[in-house]
């Protein structure tokens, strides 16, 4: 995160340092992967910045890569070593059963790709899902069209894995607010938040966006009172110690 060259760079001489010390096994541990937005060629002459990151992190030395919420799960084909891909999934599913009424619950996915992540919490929980059909008329700008799913007098619960201008998430909110849903709650993975992010999630209807602490956002939280940190430690620290004594990991990837 940021400033993500100089961590990036700071990471790839670090590996470089304990490849010459003659380590016997280097693992990156990445809470979050910077330049995983850009994962394929979206048009001509652009690049594949998250291939090319994973090809530095692998000449630089590592033998394995731990992180957590892939923006796109394909990314982990990028390595040519082992790479674990953590779900906060159940680090938020344990938060929602504390703090919602579980009868009245529908998970909201941003748009089609997180489906997925929506119908894991729902599954979960026994809830109902609902989609937001939105378009993009340019980049790092998003409308919501409409929405997919019965949210009238229900809590919803938007799941993404990256909340970076806030604009998919706000306007997501304010519509689903607008035809009927009785709140709206955000968990998200890792809270980029840049630009005007704050000023919208405190002008929007949004009840609270939850993060995890992937980002350090601690002033963030502190200025605005919608944002909640949790922390990711514990499932981080569990795997690095499976890693450590080769034991299984797979455990850790179910909700």
């Amino acid at each position: 995160s940021f400033p993500a060259n100089d961590n990036l760079m700071e990471l790839l001489v670090a590996i470089d340092a304990l490849k010459r010390g003659s380590a016997a096994r280097i693992t990156a541990v990445l809470p979050y992967f910077g330049y995983a937005r850009q994962d394929r060629k979206p048009g001509p002459r652009t690049p594949i910045s998250a291939k090319l990151v994973s090809n530095l992190i692998t000449t630089a030395g590592a033998d394995r890569v731990l992180t957590v919420d892939l923006h796109a799960e394909q990314i982990q084909g990028f390595f040519d070593i082992p790479t674990d891909n953590l779900f906060a999934g159940p680090v938020f599913s344990r938060d929602i059963k504390d703090q919602f009424d579980l009868s009245n619950l529908v998970a909201v996915s941003p748009d089609i790709g997180g489906v997925v992540r929506a119908r894991a919490i729902a599954s979960k929980f026994g809830a109902s899902i609902a989609i937001v059909d939105k378009r993009r008329p340019k980049a790092g700008e998003s409308e919501v069209m409409n929405i997919i799913g019965d949210v009238n007098g229900k809590d919803c619960i938007i799941l993404d894995d990256i909340i970076d201008s806030a604009g998919t998430i706000c306007n997501a909110a304010d519509k689903l607010i607008e035809i009927g849903a009785k709140s709206v709650t955000a968990y998200v993975t890792h809270g980029v938040l840049s630009g005007k992010a704050l000023s919208r999630i405190k002008d929007s209807k949004l009840k609270e966006v939850v993060i995890t602490d992937t980002i350090d956002n601690t002033e963030n939280a502190k200025e605005l009172e919608k944002i909640r940190i949790i922390p990711i430690s514990d499932l981080l620290g569990e795997a690095i110690r499976r890693i450590s004594e080769e034991s299984s990991v797979s455990s850790l990837f179910e909700f």
